[in-house]
């Protein structure tokens, strides 16, 4: 049975590499380009098969080569993917990532089959040898139903609710939910918009490093300082470092530790999805 069960995107990404954003109405030349796997809750099942901890993704994909490539990457890695549905009318969603020099990041995003999936594809077995739940962007009912499930079965859950928090009637989910997953921006918006006394906040604060937030306790780590190469995925290594930890043990502070490295390590190469190994986060640890 998989420890950490991942729900939410499966896309295939196609990363685009430019010197600098376009102006309205213009043009810029694309360096390079990249193809490949993408999804937030597939980036962090694939980070915690590479962090040595059982994973499988919920998710979903059309029935068309990007689909069968993405699952196939995943599997490859380790990655259970039994619960992925495959979509007969949907294509697989492709997701436009513009990288420039400084490391940030434009989506744009096609709308496709990464939603096509539901609670109940989850099978009860599922739950019952999980040791947590981690939820990426996905429909909110869909999102709601399961953390309801994974509370039936005694299964903490975290959610990271991604960029579009504030348009996608999330409310009910995230105060369902043990763990919140959010960078500043979102922090901004969830903190104003929710009673979030009851969940426990990591909060992401990029090249400030990240800390955790319980009731009237705080928990903080300075990150590493590191050259930005691309973001994409950060946040994603990120997830995967600090469950990674959490599923061995380790406390918030050792959690955030091994969370910043991760999320440092995605920084420092291209892609949504960096190769993450116990001995290179050891190394940001000083271990």
């Amino acid at each position: 049975m998989s420890r950490v069960i991942c729900a939410g995107h499966l896309n295939w990404d196609v990363t685009l590499r430019v010197d600098a954003l376009p102006d309205p109405d213009g043009e810029v030349a694309v360096d390079s380009r990249r193809c490949g796997g993408g999804g937030s809750a597939a980036n962090v099942a694939n980070g915690l098969a590479d962090l040595d901890v059982d994973s499988s993704l919920l998710g979903s994909v059309g029935d068309d080569e990007h689909g069968r490539t993405a699952r196939a990457e995943l599997a490859d890695n380790g990655v259970d993917v039994s619960h992925i549905v495959t979509s007969g009318d949907l294509e697989t969603s492709t997701k436009y990532i513009v990288v420039e020099p400084s490391g940030e990041v434009m989506v744009l995003g096609c709308p496709g089959a990464n939603e096509a999936f539901s609670a109940d594809d989850l099978p009860e077995a599922a739950l019952d040898g999980a040791d947590h739940l981690h939820m990426t962007s996905q429909r909110p009912e869909t999102a709601t139903r399961l953390a309801e499930r994974a509370a039936e079965h005694g299964v903490p859950v975290s959610f990271d609710p991604g960029r579009r928090i504030d348009d996608r009637g999330y409310g009910p989910a995230i105060t369902s939910v043990d763990y919140l997953f959010l960078n500043d921006r979102e922090a901004a918006l969830a903190l104003d918009a929710f009673d979030l006394t009851e969940q426990t906040l990591v909060l992401k604060h990029g090249p400030e490093g990240a800390e955790i937030r319980d009731g009237e306790r705080r928990e903080a780590h300075p990150g590493y300082p590191i050259d930005v190469v691309d973001t994409t995925g950060a946040g994603d290594a990120f997830a995967a470092g600090f469950l990674a930890a959490r599923v061995e043990g380790a406390d918030d502070q050792r959690a955030l530790a091994v969370a910043n490295a991760c999320g440092a390590l995605a920084s420092k190469a291209p892609g949504a999805r960096t190769s993450l190994t116990w001995d290179d986060v050891r190394a940001f640890l000083g271990e």
